[in-house]
């Protein structure tokens, strides 16, 4: 029993070290890497490398999944393309098998010692989160020592070979249960490194052995797609494309199975190196051969998972994946795709309003309480989506910029909040009071209103691109509101001092519009402040502290 909670074990470090890894290379290179495989690759030999190198990195075809996977589901990638990168993800994890088999014994206690002390130490930095990474790699190589001796005893046991011996090279039956060690693990690694010691110690003969390693594969494949439960349709049909070519490959060697096995044992090799061997010749061979197809395999997994409206009209999150949220650079560019998707809904909102002031759109009650309840929607997903994150666990530009997302998502709701009270002032004077602006007056607050949306695009370019010029760009956008709004307010005294009867009927709508904009514009040029106090772009001018002293 102590042999087999050992065996255990060791596959439960294997599969912590390499969480531990992904988890450290996400955390450094995440943008990085959503970069080289996030991009709609043109040519599927490019997602097919990428593919490879990624799961090199991460080393983990599963982890490589979720990030494909979230991907497609937030629109940033092609399927065609994630199909090429997830058959490259295959060779990448059984090239890792073969470099993992190596006598790796000495740098295990290196790696761990050098890791623990950088993290430690320095947490929160970059070269911290390369020492996770090591902390990692050190573990994956001690439980690949580990299995290895908890094996040795299981293998010599009577019930085991009793139970092995069932195992006759029916290639079905073996790739089944080779699929079960692989869910049962939780890596294809694990079940084929596994395998390989059982070859080893001749518990298991070599046809059963390849069996099991082509059952792993599929049996990864079930992971990736069950993981993808709780995703969209997009997302799915990535992880059942890969599954399906799992499925393929193994239709594929059924017919030349034999003869392969007498050519691999054949090879002057012991049954290890035959069993890593064959897992890396035939992912190669699988996917070097499959890669054409990804074309239709993309059009077939679309016609099986297609996409289905939404039920009702509420925005739903598109971006919000909840897998990236074990990579902070990838869950706040997440939360700030969405909080953009706040500002196209105001952008709307500000023109509806717009229209219906000058006139040209008398009810749109409903479509702008249709677009509140959506900005009310996605604000709340964004702050449940970004309290998921540890703040603790947040580096400190990342700190900075989880701080600044939720600060931009709060401003837009009450920005939306207070459209939609101006909406309802202006309706209400136009139908129950049958009162109407004077035309000076309509033009005045039309001429702001404008002035307003082009301070809100402004703000939200500050806010994706962080750029200093830009940040001062709006700031001197909102001292020149602010001059605009007094002006009017002067312009609109003026007009009652002339007399001028619809002034004098709206002129405490009009003085309230006035103010309502000029808070809405303070909310739209927030931003500015954030980008031009951060450590990175330095201290700000003498004009622009006395904005912010005198910002309401």
């Amino acid at each position: 029993m102590l042999t087999l909670l050992n065996l255990l074990s060791a596959v439960a470090l294997l599969i912590w070290g390499t969480h531990i890894v992904r988890t450290g290379i996400l955390r450094v290179y995440g943008t990085n890497l959503r970069h080289v495989i996030g991009q709609n690759m043109s040519k599927k030999w490019l997602a097919f490398i990428a593919g490879i190198l990624v799961t090199a990195m991460v080393q983990s075809s599963n982890a490589t999944a979720m990030l494909v996977t979230s991907f497609v589901g937030q629109g940033l990638m092609a399927l065609t393309p994630a199909l090429a990168t997830m058959l490259g993800a295959d060779v990448g994890t059984a090239l890792m098998a073969r470099v993992l088999t190596f006598d790796l014994s000495w740098l295990s206690p290196l790696l761990i010692f050098l890791g623990v002390i950088f993290f430690l130490s320095r947490k929160q930095t970059r070269l911290g989160q390369m020492g996770r990474v090591s902390i990692g790699l050190g573990l994956i190589i001690l439980a690949l020592q580990l299995i290895v001796e908890a094996a040795a005893p299981i293998t010599h046991a009577q019930g085991v070979k009793v139970i092995f011996a069932s195992l006759t090279g029916d290639i079905l039956l073996d790739a089944l249960v080779g699929a079960l060690f692989a869910m049962i693990s939780y890596s294809s690694l694990a079940a084929v490194l596994l395998t390989a010691t059982l070859a080893g110690a001749a518990v298991i003969s070599l046809p059963v052995a390849i069996g099991l390693v082509i059952g792993a594969n599929i049996g990864s494949g079930i992971l990736a797609f069950m993981s993808t439960s709780m995703q969209n349709a997009a997302g799915r049909q990535v992880a059942l494309g890969s599954l399906l070519y799992k499925l393929i490959g193994l239709l594929l060697i059924i017919p030349v199975l034999d003869p392969l096995v007498h050519w691999i044992d054949s090879l002057d090799f012991s049954p290890q190196e035959m069993v890593i061997g064959f897992h890396l010749l035939y992912n190669t061979a699988r996917c070097l051969i499959l890669l054409p197809s990804v074309g239709p395999m993309a059009r077939l997994c679309a016609w099986l998972l297609p996409e289905r409206p939404e039920v009702n009209g509420t925005a739903k999150p598109r971006h919000l994946d909840p897998t990236a949220l074990v990579t902070p650079s990838l869950a706040l560019a997440n939360a700030a795709r969405e909080t953009l998707r706040m500002g196209d809904l105001l952008d709307n909102m500000l023109d509806a309003s717009l229209d219906v002031l000058r006139g040209k759109q008398t009810a749109v009650t409903q479509e702008m309480r249709r677009l509140t309840d959506d900005v009310e929607a996605l604000y709340s997903a964004i702050k449940l989506y970004l309290a998921q994150m540890p703040r603790e666990d947040l580096g400190e530009q990342d700190s900075r910029r989880w701080a600044e997302i939720i600060e931009l998502a709060i401003n837009l709701k009450l920005a939306a909040d207070l459209i939609e009270r101006m909406l309802r002032k202006i309706q209400q004077q136009k139908t129950s009071q049958r009162r109407s602006f004077s035309e000076e007056g309509l033009e005045d607050l039309a001429g702001l209103q404008q002035q307003l949306i082009a301070n809100l695009r402004l703000g939200l370019s500050v806010f994706l691109s962080g750029d200093r010029e830009s940040a001062r760009q709006l700031l001197r956008e909102k001292r020149r509101f602010r001059a605009q709004e007094r002006r009017l307010a002067h312009a609109h005294v003026s007009r009652l001092q002339r007399k001028i009867v619809q002034s004098l009927e709206t002129s405490s709508l009009h003085l309230e519009l006035i103010a309502d904009m000029k808070r809405l514009n303070s909310l739209f040029c927030s931003s500015a402040y954030v980008v031009l106090e951060t450590a990175d772009t330095g201290a700000l001018a003498v004009d622009d502290m006395a904005d912010i002293t005198h910002s309401p």
